[in-house]
């Protein structure tokens, strides 16, 4: 990699014009200059596309039909050409020396490929701290470390809490062996990616906070709760361990795992959707006897309270 190599920022945008010229220009007045902007539209019906324009050739605008966010990744990277890429959804902003403390720790550590650090968590309205994300959860605070998780993820286990999109920074080699991923992936983008990059290389964890992450009433995940964030984390779990398991079959221990914490909302509230439904049916079918057994009371496990009743109609399933 060269001392100063070109860093592309993608950052993904769906109905957040109200927030999309503060991301932008977080970029935009980076302390590092080789980097190249790229704003992928994913079909907003807000003032989103008007906005992106009148940046004119300050940033590279790819407006695409709405397909989620698996697809903002691999229209993003299609369109880059940076050695070093840098991911930014559109309600959250870097801090001006992010990118030039990113690519000293690539040229510093040349074995590895990913590079991520904590999210600082703020209220737009108010720029009141709500708090940090933490990614050594076992410690009693985080520490900028090298990483290599790889021996941990063939075993199932891992010890280590990947930030969100706005924190993920990778070598373009890496990428090349991930993306394009599957679009079916929609919100579980980033835990595919995470989960696939900590399987295929070392990497750096840096404790700093070069990123403010907006918490609003929109988000859909950071610090949301209910019946409806609760599914959607739940779909997101089967998505990525089933595509993880079908391009990485040594992650079948982890995979499984999970499989199962998604499988355990399913497995009490029911399956209505067709996606969900095919998602389990199709890993159920991919596994032997044994591990469809492990999987059922590893749900069971994870759901509360504990229903004898289920835990016997799903292993009958399982046998037959």
């Amino acid at each position: 990699m060269t001392a100063q190599p070109l860093v592309s920022i993608i950052i993904n945008n769906y109905n957040y014009g109200r927030f999309l010229p503060t991301a932008i220009d977080s970029v935009l007045n980076q302390t590092y200059s080789s980097l190249e902007v790229i704003v992928v539209d994913d079909g907003s019906t807000d003032n989103s596309q008007e906005i992106i324009r009148n940046y004119g050739n300050k940033i590279v605008a790819v407006l695409k039909e709405n397909g989620d966010h698996a697809s903002t990744f691999n229209a993003g990277f299609s369109a880059s050409q940076g050695e070093i890429v840098c991911c930014l959804d559109a309600d959250d902003r870097f801090l001006p020396e992010k990118i030039t403390q990113i690519v000293d720790i690539f040229n510093s550590h040349p074995e590895i490929s990913w590079c991520f650090h904590p999210l600082k968590l703020v209220s737009p309205e108010t720029e009141a701290v709500l708090g940090i994300t933490r990614s050594f959860p076992q410690l009693n605070e985080d520490i900028s470390t090298l990483c290599d998780f790889r021996s941990q993820l063939r075993k199932g286990k891992l010890s280590f809490y990947a930030p969100s999109t706005s924190a993920l920074c990778f070598r373009r080699s890496l990428l090349k062996q991930i993306l394009p991923m599957p679009e079916i992936l929609k919100q579980a983008a980033d835990r595919y990616l995470t989960y696939s990059s900590l399987f295929l290389s070392p990497g750096f964890f840096l404790n700093q906070e070069l990123t403010i992450q907006g918490i609003h009433h929109s988000n859909d995940g950071t610090l949301r709760q209910g019946q409806k964030f609760r599914q959607r984390k739940a779909r997101n779990q089967l998505a990525a361990a089933y595509w993880l398991r079908s391009k990485f079959p040594e992650l079948a221990k982890l995979t499984n795992r999970l499989f199962a914490r998604g499988f355990s909302y399913y497995l009490f509230n029911g399956v209505q959707e067709t996606e969900e439904r095919e998602l389990i049916d199709s890993y159920h079918k991919s596994v032997a006897l044994s591990e469809r057994l492990t999987i059922i009371f590893m749900a069971i496990y994870h759901s509360r309270p504990w229903k004898k009743n289920q835990l016997y109609k799903e292993v009958t399933k399982a046998k037959s």
